[in-house]
Order: structure tokens, then C-alpha cells, then sequence
């Protein structure tokens, strides 16, 4: 049904772009935790499989239909991918905090795991900006954290899909034209 709407070599760049955002995940949330890269490399990684898909399909200049739809596809499930691992680092780290910090930056945090010692955290790096929020409590918190969490993820949905558009319109215009 899936090979009526995109090509085979869709699908195959699909899980070429789960392996990259995998990569890419385990990369900058749990090697090198610099999240703002991760959120960055979504675009160059849409690009990509947006063009691969196409690449892999063997599609040329012309077929518009089938390239935009083989690089939507395969962006999507890069995105989803890379929003999945996202939320679900998170969440780990989320419920996992047992409030341990490196002596030299004031020792362990009194709290108790979960929620309560990563509000504790933010409250102690952004007291102003979690007040404005109304954010006063582990629970109120975690409201605010999470809605924080999914908008990240829509956006890294968005702009890997996006992105992979326009490697698909790049593909489709320095490809030769098919008979």
C-alpha cells in the first residue's frame, strides 16, 4: 500500500534517516548534551534524505509528484525519529535526576528524584523566567517542561520535513528528464 504512494527507495532512505537520526541523536543528547546542535543538524539531515530518497528511487527531473512525496516521506520519519529520541532522552534524564551535582558546583542537590530535582535545577538557573512562567511547584513544572519537550519535537518534525522538501525539489531540478 506505502510503495502506491512513494517509491521502494523511499522507503529504504526512511530508515537510513532513522539510522542518521540515531547517530545524530546519540551524538549531541548523549555523548556531547548540546541540544541547540541537534535541533541545527534537522535541517542539513532533511536535505539530505529529502535528496537520497530520490537518489534511491532512481527518480528524474519531471516526476514532481513522486519526488516531493518520496522526500516528505523519508523526512518524516526522519523527523519523527529524531523528535522520539529526543522526547525519550528526556524522559530519562527527567525521571532518572537524583539530584547529584559535581561538588565544585555546591554538591547534591536536596530534592527528590524525578521532577522535584530538575525543577530544583531550573529554579536555580531561572528562577525570573519560571516565576513569569507561574511555574511555582515539582508539578506546575513538569506542565511547563513538557510542553517545552513537544514543541522541540514539533519543530524538529517540521523542519527535517521541510528541509527534506527542498533536497527533493533539488534533486528534481539537476536530474535529467525521464522518458
Amino acid at each position: 500500500m506505502l510503495s502506491r504512494v512513494v517509491d521502494r527507495g523511499a522507503i529504504t532512505a526512511a530508515f537510513v534517516g532513522m539510522g542518521m537520526a540515531l547517530t545524530i541523536g546519540v551524538s549531541f543528547l548523549l555523548i556531547i548534551p548540546v541540544e541547540p546542535v541537534y535541533w541545527v543538524l534537522s535541517v542539513p539531515a532533511g536535505m539530505l534524505i529529502g535528496y537520497y530518497a530520490n537518489a534511491r528511487s532512481g527518480r528524474g527531473r519531471g516526476a514532481w509528484g513522486h519526488v516531493l512525496a518520496n522526500a516528505l516521506f523519508a523526512g518524516a520519519v526522519t523527523g519523527l525519529t529524531l523528535a522520539a529520541l529526543m522526547l525519550g532522552v528526556k524522559a530519562l534524564f527527567f525521571a532518572a535526576d537524583d539530584g547529584f551535582r559535581d561538588p565544585g558546583l555546591g554538591g547534591r542537590v536536596s530534592c527528590q528524584s524525578g521532577a522535584d530535582c530538575v525543577y530544583r535545577r531550573y529554579l536555580e538557573q531561572q528562577p525570573e523566567a519560571l516565576a513569569k512562567a507561574g511555574v511555582g511547584d515539582a508539578a506546575t513544572f513538569s506542565t511547563y517542561y513538557w510542553a517545552q519537550q513537544w514543541s522541540t519535537a514539533e519543530m524538529l518534525i517540521l523542519l527535517s520535513t521541510s528541509f527534506a522538501a527542498v533536497g527533493g525539489t533539488l534533486y528534481g531540478v539537476t536530474r535529467t528528464r525521464t522518458a
